[in-house]
């Protein structure tokens, strides 16, 4: 009876297990047609941004990425095939939530392989490691129809704007034309024709500048004229460089453009150093140099006094003055602190370096409907002077600088819905066919789409001058950035063509996160070496300075005889120095045991408190068990 008892007991566990197998497989299969993920990740590593997902959505025809990666190789680095793996899981996610619209092919260029071939057709070559090393495959090409685009190498220090350079790749391949751009400015950034009859004496017509010659390449430009009553709506943006005295019917123009969804990129200025140096008069011209575009900005939620420079102690500029001295400029920013950059936005996540002379700056107070977004900003130790002294020496500056304890937007973008700044319709001058004309105009009262306009408080800083350095080989002219300020203009203009949506592409995180406990105890010691350097550089100054002393107090006979005192000086001065060195060496000494205490506790946690925990579990659930058997 008893051997009857267990053989039903083993009997139906085996059942219970069978049919625990069956369901735990017919789980699988039902779930398995569906695609459902969650993202843990503090950053949302894996999560598209809306932006992305509202191209995807938006794709009229499908479109293909086609991923290089020689990961075959084995002597290709562990850590370029650990981003490739990254890159293909963002890949497959693009064609996740495309909705079949977006299809991923992964290539392996091997030597004299197919793959290589097509690799090297769309552009793709081989980057060498080092001189006997492996050669590298690391690009993505974009396909759609008859068109193509390409990245022909994904650097992984550009992780971060990954998900941009991909969408920016599937929006540039989906657009079937060249998109189109507007450029209107009081400034001659686009050159100036030659006349057809030129005078004896007159000056040569001056060049365009190099940033906007640049956009020449990849855009339609169409120098629009200062009195332009209407904007073509096919026009995809519009730079309004340097806007200076427009007529109330060109600013009518560019508010309807923006509520037809519209995107302008702006550069307003309170002291332009190009008008002077590009303009009629030179240096010595009069009258004021700012630009603005007051009742636009008034209705958008912004407000920009056109007659204010700002003054940053923290974002000084070392600038040669007058007689060759050396002075450090205030309103000539010079912007390398991270706080200065927006770091989550994929327009400045990766700059470094801004120049902006006598730049203005902006203060906001959003409408409803639009979304403000700083990209860069002053730091807080500023003040904003009149343009009239920001025009003389700096030492005066700071003799009277009063901090505003407040950093102020230099740049930044607006995005969502606008109301007109015109609601009485198009502004009527005198004559009677205007009048005519005004009143047939049906003017637009809000946005019909969403619009973006980006603004920055400086038009300087494209100026040829302060962003770029010409060089010559043999017969060719070629230009060097000397800063981040051309790399920031093309990439806004990029941005804001490519709609809306790109601008909401946020940047992501990186994968490889740092151990943000051991950088900090780095910080920390690194300000105590500071601290420790800058104290020892004082005593030996104060030393070399009473050595001349006591040096002066000698006879010229003994000139070159140590005195007492100097020999009592030079020992004292050496112990100091010992003394100091062992101090260094401890605090050495001290972040090396932090660090290597926290790598012990680290280890600590991961060896031995997860099988503690899941010992701890299995105990619980023990015990648990035996108390219901009792029961």
């Amino acid at each position: 009876m008893k051997l009857d008892r267990n053989i039903m007991t083993w009997s139906g566990r085996t059942v219970a297990f069978l049919l625990a197998l069956v369901i735990v497989i017919a789980a699988n299969v039902i779930l398995g047609r569906f695609r459902w993920r969650l993202d843990l990740t503090e950053e949302k590593v894996h999560t598209l941004s809306p932006g992305t997902i509202k191209i995807l959505h938006s794709l009229d025809q499908p479109v293909t990425l086609l991923f290089f990666f020689n990961e075959s190789d084995p002597r290709i680095p562990i850590g370029f095939k650990n981003y490739a793996r990254r890159v293909q899981d963002l890949l497959a996610e693009y064609a996740l939530r495309s909705g079949g619209k977006v299809t991923v092919e992964v290539h392996d260029p091997k030597p004299d392989s197919d793959a290589e071939e097509w690799a090297q057709r769309y552009g793709l070559s081989g980057q060498a490691l080092d001189f006997m090393g492996p050669t590298l495959y690391l690009g993505l090409v974009a396909v759609r129809a008859d068109r193509e685009a390409v990245i022909p190498l994904l650097d992984p220090e550009q992780e971060t704007v990954l998900e941009y350079q991909i969408t920016r790749l599937i929006a540039r391949v989906s657009q079937a034309r060249k998109p189109s751009l507007g450029i209107l400015s009081s400034l001659p950034v686009l050159g100036e024709s030659r006349p057809s009859f030129p005078m004896a004496g007159m000056p040569e017509p001056s060049k365009p500048w190099f940033a906007f010659s640049e956009l020449q390449q990849d855009y339609e430009v169409r120098n629009l004229e200062k009195d332009v009553r209407a904007l073509d709506t096919n026009l995809d943006a519009v730079v309004v460089f340097h806007p200076k005295d427009l007529p109330d019917a060109t600013l009518f123009a560019l508010d309807q453009y923006l509520l037809q969804g519209g995107r302008l990129l702006v550069f307003l200025d309170p002291l332009s150093l190009a008008e002077s140096r590009s303009m009629a008069g030179g240096p010595m011209m009069f009258g004021p140099r700012s630009s603005n575009l007051e009742s636009l900005l008034e209705t958008w939620g912004v407000s920009f006094d056109a007659g204010k420079v700002v003054a940053d102690l923290e974002s000084s500029t070392r600038l040669q003055g007058a007689g060759g001295q050396i002075m450090d400029s205030p309103v000539w920013l010079t912007l390398r602190r991270e706080e200065n950059f927006n770091r989550k936005d994929p327009l400045t996540a990766r700059l470094n370096h801004l120049l902006l002379p006598q730049a203005g700056a902006f203060e906001v107070n959003p409408k409803p409907g639009i979304t403000a977004t700083p990209l860069f900003t002053s730091s807080e130790n500023v003040m904003r002077t009149d343009a009239m002294s920001a025009q003389f020496g700096a030492e005066g500056l700071r003799r009277r600088f009063v901090s505003e304890m407040k950093s102020f937007p230099l740049a930044l973008r607006l995005q969502g819905t606008f109301a007109t700044a015109f609601p009485d319709g198009m502004p009527v001058s005198g004559s009677e066919s205007n009048r005519a004309e005004a009143s047939e105009a049906e003017a637009l009262k809000e946005s019909l789409r969403p619009g973006v306009v980006v603004l920055v408080a400086d038009t300087d800083l494209l100026f040829d001058d302060y962003c770029v350095q010409e060089t010559r080989f043999l017969n060719f002219r070629a230009y060097q950035p000397i800063n981040d300020n051309l790399s920031f203009f093309l990439n806004a203009v990029e941005q804001i063509t490519g709609g809306p949506a790109l601008a909401e592409v946020r940047v992501r995180a990186r994968a490889d996160r740092p151990f943000e406990r051991v950088l900090e105890l780095q910080r920390r010691a690194q300000e105590r070496f500071l601290a420790e350097e800058r104290r020892l550089s004082d005593m030996l100054e104060n030393a070399e300075r009473r050595l001349r002393e006591l040096q002066r107090e000698k006879d010229k006979s003994q000139m070159f005889i140590l005195s007492p005192k100097q020999k009592e000086e030079i020992e004292k001065f050496e112990e100091q120095v010992r003394k100091t060195k062992g101090e260094l060496k401890e605090v050495r000494k001290k972040l090396r045991a932090d660090i290597e205490n926290l790598g012990f506790k680290v280890k600590m946690v991961n060896i031995l408190l997860m099988p503690v925990i899941v010992a701890a579990a299995g105990t619980l659930f023990g015990i648990r068990r035996r108390r219901l058997q009792r029961g």
